[in-house]
């Protein structure tokens, strides 16, 4: 068969398997993994994404915490000698201990070429001036966009250690036509631009890419930030251990696509773990194909999401996920036997446009869990009416009845990195 009849997602196919071929070629040195490539017949002429997988068990994060606890600092998934390595980053720890990952000069352009595809789909170009709002720190996210948009040929400003207001005064001086930041972070620079009067609704921000949280495929709130700032909002997401996993589709604001030449996915059940078909909600599996140095094999990601059967209009080849990252796995609660995620939860709330910030506690003490919502309301309209609406919009959508609050504006806490909104009434101290 001529390449020409052969279909795209074919010819992606093969790039994958050789890619997976290679990668499990050069791991002879990994401690992490060296039972399973015992599984394999012959790692270097792998036959089928089938065979993969039969040999295969999946990897969880418990795993590579209790390695590198077990050999600190940096665990035994690697397959290089020490010296090798140039880059090490750390995941947040806001749900498991901190993750330490290290990056050859080879993986580390892996995951430049991720952002890039990024950068891409976003409509992004070299005349482009993009406004980091990161404090950066430890976290790959942060250094790999910027580095990642110096090699691509934009102008770009760290803004780490400045002020939310400094902040937005470098976006109005130096005409900034991009911004990259949380979608919690958009919406409080929004808020402190109100408050002090800067007009970022007319500043030359024309594109705002955002990651770290649901937010930007959550549809209030990203119709929010859009209307705060007068600019599109383009959504990916990843990790510290595997890099940029998707990229924003180019013609559907609700869809993300799996950089597929980066990465083999797959979707599975959550009681019975059995690969889904197309269509099905399930949780993300991947195995990072260029990350030779520290890879991750059939990793359990916890992110939920859902592939569309349908063609993507923008013309990619690359798996659609529709809703983007739609929850965690480890984030739903079961409230009076009705399943809850935080994503639901911010929806609903993010209609409302008096609602400047929110917070959920969660009641654990009794047998029965309970949630309360604490609101803060932008001093226009009628309180007890947005929040009987709020209460009625969750109860409507949910099937669940839970107490909604006002307190005072400037109470509840802001966040330039991923926000927490969610705390228990089982903690001594609200957080």
């Amino acid at each position: 068969m001529t390449d020409e009849l052969i279909s795209p997602q074919a010819r992606l196919k093969d790039i994958q398997l050789h890619k997976l071929s290679r990668l499990l070629a050069l791991q002879s040195g990994n401690k992490f993994y060296s039972q399973v490539l015992k599984s394999f017949a012959n790692i270097s002429t792998l036959e089928s994404f089938e065979e993969y997988i039969a040999n295969t068990p999946f990897t969880d994060k418990q795993q590579l915490i209790n390695d590198q606890l077990l050999h600190p600092p940096y665990g035994t998934n690697l397959a290089l000698s020490l010296d090798q390595y140039k880059r090490m980053h750390q995941t947040s720890g806001t749900t498991a201990a901190p993750l330490r990952w290290l990056d050859t000069d080879q993986s580390w352009q892996a995951i430049l070429n991720c952002w890039h595809r990024i950068y891409q789909a976003a409509g992004v170009t070299t005349v482009d001036r993009i406004c980091f709002s990161f404090s950066f720190g430890p976290f790959l996210g942060f250094w790999s966009a910027f580095e990642a948009a110096t090699q691509y040929g934009c102008l770009s400003f760290p803004t780490g250690g400045m002020s939310s207001q400094a902040r937005i005064k470098l976006i109005l001086d130096t005409q900034s036509t991009v911004l990259c930041c949380t979608p919690s972070y958009a919406l409080r620079l929004a808020e402190v631009a109100k408050e002090a009067k800067l007009p970022i609704e007319t500043s030359h921000i024309q594109r705002i890419i955002v990651a770290g949280e649901p937010g930007g495929s959550i549809p209030a709130t990203r119709a929010l930030i859009e209307r705060s700032w007068n600019a599109r909002v383009y959504d990916h997401h990843g990790m510290t251990e595997t890099g940029p996993i998707t990229y924003p589709c180019p013609s559907k604001k609700d869809t993300l696509h799996v950089d597929e030449e980066s990465y083999f996915v797959e979707i599975i059940d959550l009681e019975n773990q059995h690969v889904l078909e197309e269509d099905q909600e399930g949780e993300l599996v991947v195995t990072t194909l260029d990350r030779y140095s520290s890879p991750l094999l059939r990793y359990r990601t916890g992110d939920l999401v859902r592939a569309s059967k349908s063609r993507c209009p923008c013309g990619s080849p690359h798996l659609p996920l529709v809703g983007g990252i739609r929850g965690r796995r480890d984030d739903m609660l079961i409230v009076r036997g009705v399943n809850v995620y935080p994503s639901a939860i911010e929806e609903l709330v993010r209609r409302f446009a008096a609602a400047a910030e929110y917070r959920v506690i969660v009641d654990q003490r009794s047998v029965m869990t309970e949630i309360y919502i604490e609101i803060e309301l932008k001093p226009d309209g009628q309180a007890t009416d947005i929040l009987n609406n709020i209460q009625h919009a969750i109860a409507t959508a949910m099937t669940i009845r839970c107490k909604v609050e006002s307190v005072p504006i400037g109470s509840l806490p802001r966040h330039d990195m991923k926000a927490r909104r969610w705390t228990s009434l089982k903690s001594e101290q609200l957080q």
